[in-house]
């Protein structure tokens, strides 16, 4: 499968919830979904209150019907109250390289 979809958002959680906000996404349901190629989560190293999302899917239209699914609103409904403000997010889609296991 190739990737053709994808983004990078930036998230900043509440003071002191970045250990919230990364134990969520971890557990995400995009994980185990076939059409999810990519699931990277990260941390600012100078603050742990920042958490970046890299993902890379087999479509728009595959991310887009994901997203629609209760699972996958449950998980922006649980994330929201967490953040200090809007995620940034920037299209990108990933074209090569190596994923953590």
């Amino acid at each position: 499968m190739v990737v053709h979809h994808g983004f990078h958002a930036t998230m900043t959680a509440l003071p002191g919830r970045g250990d919230e906000l990364v134990t969520l996404l971890l557990g995400a349901p995009a994980l185990p979904h076939e059409d999810c190629l990519v699931f990277l989560v990260g941390r600012s190293a100078s603050d742990p209150d920042v958490v970046h999302v890299t993902e890379g899917w087999t479509s728009a239209a595959a991310h887009s019907a994901f997203f629609a699914t209760a699972p996958a609103r449950a998980l922006v409904a649980a994330i929201g109250p967490l953040l200090a403000g809007e995620s940034v997010t920037t299209d990108e889609t990933p074209v090569g390289g190596k994923a953590f296991r």
